[in-house]
């Protein structure tokens, strides 16, 4: 089998700001590191869901991809989230992150306009003609509107376009990635850590994981036991993190969790942008205690 596009455990890399609330250069490459080197990811989604894009500007997305791509080189996989409801906007941030080093880029479907799938499709195709990096499609109508959750006859549509070679799937639906995935050379990645590992039954290459801010070893350790044989031990990995899995994602937006998690052990996250709001000191202690007994779970070595 060839090697996946988009690497095999991604962290959904938050976007590091500063007390003031500025963008923190240093802080993102102190964690794109820490990610890469020791937490056992081997790709950076930037300015998704997690990273906070629709609060950051297009300055700072473009300033983040160099930023990343400085510090971890060749050594990860870095895709860069360009998608907006714009699509000469998005082909815009396309270009952008291309020149700014980016290795790939995370296209999510375009929201609130509500537009056809003969449009959506039309959107995906303008902005992967827009560079010459391979995109990874992003599938989240939970936030996007149902309207817009790709089908499977548009995936198949889509997957003939020589540049579209992955998709972020966050829609929940273990028949459509089923039949997509047998119809098409779409290498799947979870969106939702929840269906890491059935999606991993499916034929999935890997996850997109916002949990892996935090314990990439442990989410890395789900992938590389199944990728071994050995179902039964993938089966435990990933029961061991659900509990972390509920609370860092059902009760807030991961970005808040991830944040709190870092705050309360002195790492690079600083707050969130409004209109999210931070983590109490309720939460942030149950989100601890949660992470305390995940990473209880012997990590692989």
């Amino acid at each position: 089998m060839s090697a996946p596009p988009f690497g095999r455990c991604a962290a959904a890399m938050i976007t590091p700001f500063s007390a003031d609330g500025g963008l923190d250069l240093a802080g993102a490459q102190r964690l794109a590191t820490h990610l890469v080197d020791r937490a056992g990811c081997d790709a950076l989604v930037l300015s998704g869901t997690t990273g906070e894009s629709p609060t950051t500007t297009d300055a700072e997305k473009t300033a983040l991809v160099r930023a990343v791509v400085e510090a971890v080189g060749d050594r990860a996989t870095v895709v860069a989230g360009v998608g907006t409801a714009d699509t000469r906007h998005s082909a815009g941030l396309a270009r952008a992150a291309e020149a700014a080093g980016a290795h790939g880029l995370l296209v999510v479907t375009p929201y609130y306009s509500r537009p056809t799938q003969e449009a959506v499709v039309a959107h995906l195709r303008a902005v992967a003609d827009a560079t010459g990096l391979p995109v990874m499609l992003y599938d989240i109508p939970a936030r996007t509107g149902v309207g817009t959750a790709l089908t499977a006859d548009s995936l198949r549509r889509l997957a003939e376009h020589e540049r579209i070679a992955g998709i972020k799937d966050c829609a929940g639906d273990l028949l459509k990635s089923g039949l997509v995935m047998g119809d098409t050379g779409l290498a799947y990645y979870s969106g939702s850590e929840e269906f890491n590992l059935p999606l991993l039954a499916l034929g999935a290459a890997g996850c997109v994981s916002t949990v892996a801010n935090v314990a990439g070893r442990q989410v890395r350790g789900v992938l590389d036991a199944f990728a071994a044989g050995d179902t039964g031990l993938a089966a435990r990995r990933h029961r061991a993190l659900l509990p972390l899995v509920e609370a860092m994602m059902h009760e807030v937006p991961g970005t808040v969790s991830v944040k709190a998690l870092f705050q309360a052990a002195g790492l690079p996250g600083g707050p969130v942008r409004p209109p999210l709001l931070p983590a109490d000191e309720a939460l942030t202690e149950r989100l601890t205690t949660a992470l305390r007994a995940a990473l209880t779970e012997p990590a692989p070595a």
